[in-house]
């Protein structure tokens, strides 16, 4: 099990990018996650006991697969992202390379990562986490709408990430600013939904052990 949790990583991060960009900023990111706390998870998010939905996706060359196509009746853990825009995605993906892959294959189970990402933002993200699982686009946020986990920054973090030099719809393949909550999903061979955590606050992430245990009783069901 990792020595350092995300939440600790998360954390340290923020105090030197709390410092970096100022008060000011830091104060619109911390009012935008409260907001998000405060209205909790969308009513119609999929959750335990659901059935998976289906859309295309592309593979970082731009290849067109099928969601039911890449699950292929295996037990898989699908990571839905915001963007390698993203530094929490980036901190998460990371752990969930280094402790998380390995303790899945361990026990034949799949790791999906999913973003609204151009195919080049997708293969930017495994560059930044040297990323060895499956990595694809959700071009529209086809797939995170059929999930029911779509939002969308807000106005003022929107004009925070312009004084920062970026707009999150530059890097998505609709060109809008729209983006899944960071999510995780255990989904078994049947297509089943069997873990469900949705992270409303983008700046909270599911631990590695937590997946793991979730992996670990489906045995038990």
């Amino acid at each position: 099990m990792p020595a350092r949790s995300i939440a600790q990583q998360v954390d340290d991060f923020n105090t030197g990018f709390t410092a970096q960009i100022g008060d000011r900023l830091a104060d619109v990111f911390s009012g935008e996650q409260t907001d998000l706390r405060a209205a909790g998870v969308p009513a119609d998010a999929l959750g335990t006991d659901d059935t998976a939905p289906d859309a295309d996706l592309l593979t970082a060359d731009g290849k067109t697969v099928t969601f039911s196509s890449v699950i292929d009746d295996a037990v898989t853990v699908v990571v839905f992202y915001r963007g390698a825009w993203c530094p929490y995605c980036n901190i998460t993906l990371r752990a969930y390379q280094q402790d998380l892959l390995p303790a899945l294959e361990e026990r034949g189970v799949q790791l999906v990562a999913i973003s609204p990402q151009t195919a080049d933002g997708t293969s930017q993200s495994q560059s930044n986490g040297t990323l060895d699982f499956t990595v694809l686009s959700d071009p529209g946020n086809v797939l995170a709408d059929r999930f029911g986990i779509v939002t969308e920054p807000s106005a003022a973090a929107q004009e925070a990430h312009t004084e920062l030099g970026f707009a999150v719809s530059d890097s998505n393949a609709d060109a809008t600013a729209r983006v899944p909550f960071p999510s995780v999903y255990v989904i078994d061979g049947a297509g089943r939904i069997r873990f469900a955590d949705i992270g409303v606050d983008y700046t909270s992430r599911t631990e590695v052990t937590d997946i793991v245990r979730a992996v670990d009783r489906l045995d038990d069901n």
